[in-house]
C-alpha cells in the first residue's frame, strides 16, 4: 500500500514576545537582584530588536537536489490483509486513518492511495514486496544488484530490448518509435511467448468494447507496420499461416519486465 501526499509549504510561526512585569526596585535587598533585572531587560530588548531575517531557515528535505523542490512524499506500508485482521483492523481503515491524520496536520494537502498487488505466496518482507510492486527505483536497483545482473543494454549492445516496464523497444540502442497500439500488440505476443495467437483473440483483448472493432485484415496491417519498424529483427514476430501470430525470442532479444505480472497477462 502506498500513500502519496502533496503538501504546500507552511510559513514558520513567529513566537510572540510576552511582556514582563519588572519587580519593585524598593523591594530589592541587595544589588544582585538589580543586576539580574538589568540582564533580563537587556536580553528582552535584544529579543525584540532581533530582525525576522535572523530566524534560521527551515532545513531542506534530504536528498532533494538544488534547483528542485519537494512536492510531496510516498509512504510505503507493508501489511497484508491477514495481518491487518490479526491486528483488529483492515487496509481500508489504515488508509482512512492516515488520510485523516494528514488532513489534520496539513489541511491543504492532497492524498492518493494505491494498493500493491503481488502473486499469492510471493514471500519476502511485506514492505519490500510493496516497494517492488510500486516500482520504487531504489528497491529495483537493489534487486538487480542482488541477482548480480547487468544492464540489458550492456549484455545486448547490438540486439533488441523490449522494455515492458517503460513501454519502449530499443533496436541496437535506438528507439524503434512504435505507436501505442503497436507496442500493445508486441507486448501481448511477448507475454505469451511461443504460443500462436489468433487474430480474434488480439481484437478481443487489445480493443475496448467502446472502440470500433477492427477487422482481421486491420490486425494484419498493424502487424505489418510493427514488423517494418522492427527492421532486420522483424522475424521475432512470426506469421502462422491460417492461424495468427507468434513471438519467438532469439539470443539477441532481451525483455525487461517488473517483478509483478503485467496487467494484461491473465
Amino acid at each position: 500500500m502506498s500513500l502519496a501526499l502533496a503538501t504546500a509549504p507552511v510559513a514558520p510561526a513567529v513566537r510572540p514576545v510576552q511582556a514582563r512585569t519588572a519587580p519593585s526596585l524598593s523591594a530589592a535587598p541587595s544589588a544582585a537582584p538589580l543586576r539580574s533585572l538589568s540582564s533580563a531587560v537587556a536580553a528582552e530588548g535584544a529579543a525584540v530588536a532581533r530582525p525576522a531575517a535572523a530566524t534560521p531557515a527551515a532545513p531542506r528535505v534530504r536528498a532533494v537536489p538544488e534547483g528542485t523542490e519537494a512536492r510531496g512524499f510516498v509512504l510505503y506500508v507493508g501489511i497484508d490483509e491477514a495481518k491487518a485482521a490479526e491486528d483488529g483492523t483492515t487496509l481500508h481503515r489504515i488508509v482512512e486513518a492516515l488520510r485523516a491524520l494528514t488532513a489534520e496536520v496539513a489541511p491543504s494537502s492532497e492524498t492518493y492511495a494505491a494498493v500493491a498487488l503481488a502473486p499469492e505466496g510471493a514471500g519476502g518482507r511485506d514492505v519490500d514486496v510493496v516497494r517492488l510492486a510500486l516500482q520504487d527505483p531504489a528497491a529495483l536497483a537493489k534487486q538487480r544488484e542482488g541477482k548480480g545482473t547487468r544492464n540489458d543494454a550492456d549484455r545486448h549492445p547490438n540486439g533488441v530490448i523490449i522494455d515492458i516496464s517503460r513501454k519502449r523497444v530499443l533496436l541496437d540502442g535506438e528507439a524503434a518509435g512504435l505507436t501505442y497500439k503497436e507496442f500493445e500488440l508486441l507486448q501481448y505476443l511477448v507475454l505469451r511467448e511461443g504460443r500462436t495467437i489468433d487474430r480474434h483473440e488480439l481484437i478481443e483483448n487489445l480493443w475496448d468494447a467502446d472502440d470500433e472493432a477492427p477487422s482481421e485484415r486491420t490486425i494484419d496491417v498493424h502487424v505489418r507496420r510493427l514488423r517494418s519498424k522492427l527492421a532486420h529483427y522483424q522475424d521475432i514476430v512470426r506469421t502462422v499461416r491460417g492461424v495468427g501470430y507468434r513471438f519467438d525470442r532469439h539470443a539477441d532479444v532481451s525483455i525487461r519486465q517488473a517483478s509483478t505480472p503485467s496487467p494484461d497477462l491473465y
